[in-house]
């Protein structure tokens, strides 16, 4: 992304006016991506803002949707259109990236067909590779960014699962690696309230995808029609929060358009192509925060956080991060996301934990990325409710299939200041 295409960006999601959606989606992939990002960032921008921004996260009929005929032309092998009795010539979704089509199988069953509407892969490069200069020269001259902001970290991740997508056949990988994943701890943890639709490998590629029809409404409908109950939200986090905090490999895009729910309480994970996988030491540090902040225990909790230090901090460093958090965490257990959003408490948290010598880089980001979209369901839909007292019953059940080391967490007792003494709040 050119700098000054960033400004322009910049500009239309800063204005006064109604965020012109169509015109963010003409300045490239990237500048959607960096879009959604700032749609589950409500510390940078208002909140108000965030739920407009969310709309670059809908399925949605577009002006910029290719013709049927074109995009077979373009992406599928000679004789494809003959495994279908029928395939509607207007999509019936289109994003950022993909365009769906309603079809129907030869043996009667329905599917659908997503197609890459276009070559997004060398623009999208190009993009990235610019605005990586540009970034770097910012962050040369104002290093302190790097660590508290890190928006190389995130623009690394941006681009990793960006093309993870743009290679459909991701889709089915990322399921296998979910479903054995489950396997690995189906007797400690079974997660029975989630499937995948199918996958037609035979007749699908890089570029065309075909794909049992969910007709189950999604995360994103159901908060549009007000049918999501405060159960459902929490089931999901029982799912997503197994495979973050538990099994360390998770679907690295679970925004509510990529949840579908059955009227039984089953959820269907869709778009699977970016997996993310979250190393152990970062797995242990979140855990052993929310366990911790859940029961009330915030001097474990904020020693928890110090695990994904290289280097902890002792003496006065240690004494002014715990003052810091203390002071930043005053009255915030009890209290609704309404009052206080778990995006904005942890934004604060991230900068707090960094000038203590904590480090966030790409491998953090998907978690908190994860949370985030929780937090904007739960804001959107249920915000009275205290997230992060509800947390805790789920994250006593992850525990079962944890590494050891991992629940082990360090309580604030055993660690002291030099002198001997236990470090105090």
């Amino acid at each position: 992304m050119r700098l000054w295409t960033f400004l322009r960006f910049m500009r239309t999601v800063r204005s006064r006016r109604e965020i012109d959606l169509e015109r963010i989606k003409g300045m490239g992939l990237l500048a959607v991506k960096v879009g959604q990002i700032l749609a589950l960032r409500p510390d940078l921008l208002p909140p108000e803002r965030c739920l407009e921004l969310q709309g670059l996260y809908q399925r949605t009929h577009t002006k910029h949707a290719a013709p049927l005929s074109r995009l077979m032309e373009a992406n599928c092998p000679p004789g494809f259109a003959e495994h279908f009795a029928s395939i509607d010539e207007e999509p019936m979704a289109a994003a950022s990236i993909g365009q769906v089509h309603a079809a129907t199988l030869l043996d009667g069953r329905d599917v659908v067909i997503k197609f890459v509407k276009d070559d997004f892969e060398g623009p999208f490069k190009k993009d990235v590779a610019r605005m990586k200069r540009w970034l770097s020269a910012v962050l040369f001259f104002s290093p302190r960014l790097r660590k508290v902001g890190n928006p190389m970290a995130l623009l690394n991740h941006i681009e990793t699962y960006t093309l993870d997508e743009l290679d459909l056949r991701n889709e089915r990988r990322g399921q296998i690696r979910l479903q054995d994943a489950i396997q690995s701890v189906k007797g400690e943890f079974p997660l029975e309230r989630l499937r995948f639709p199918e996958i037609h490998t035979d007749i699908s590629g890089e570029r065309v995808l075909v794909v049992e029809r969910v007709r189950e409404p999604s995360i994103e409908d159901r908060i549009d029609d007000g049918s999501l109950g405060w159960e459902d939200l929490l089931q999901l986090f029982r799912i997503q929060g197994a495979f973050m905090f538990g099994l360390g490999t998770f679907h690295g895009d679970l925004h509510p358009g990529n949840a579908m729910l059955s009227e039984d309480g089953t959820y269907t994970f869709i778009d699977t192509g970016a997996i993310c996988e979250a190393p152990e030491h970062v797995r242990a540090a979140l855990f052993g925060f929310f366990e911790h902040l859940a029961r009330g225990n915030l001097d474990a909790a904020f020693m928890a956080m110090l695990g994904m230090a290289a280097t902890p901090p002792t003496g006065a460093k240690l004494e002014r991060y715990m003052r810091d958090m203390h002071q930043l965490y005053d009255g915030f257990v009890g209290t609704s996301v309404s009052e206080v959003s778990l995006t904005q408490q942890m934004m604060k948290t991230v900068r707090t934990s960094v000038l203590a010598g904590c480090t966030f880089g790409e491998e953090a980001f998907p978690i908190i990325r994860s949370l985030m979209y929780m937090d904007g369901m739960v804001l959107r839909s249920h915000p009275d409710v205290d997230l992060i007292t509800s947390m805790g019953p789920h994250l006593d059940a992850f525990k079962a299939i944890m590494p050891e080391a991992s629940v082990d967490v360090p309580d604030a007792k055993q660690r002291s200041r030099p002198g001997g003494s236990p470090v105090a709040g």
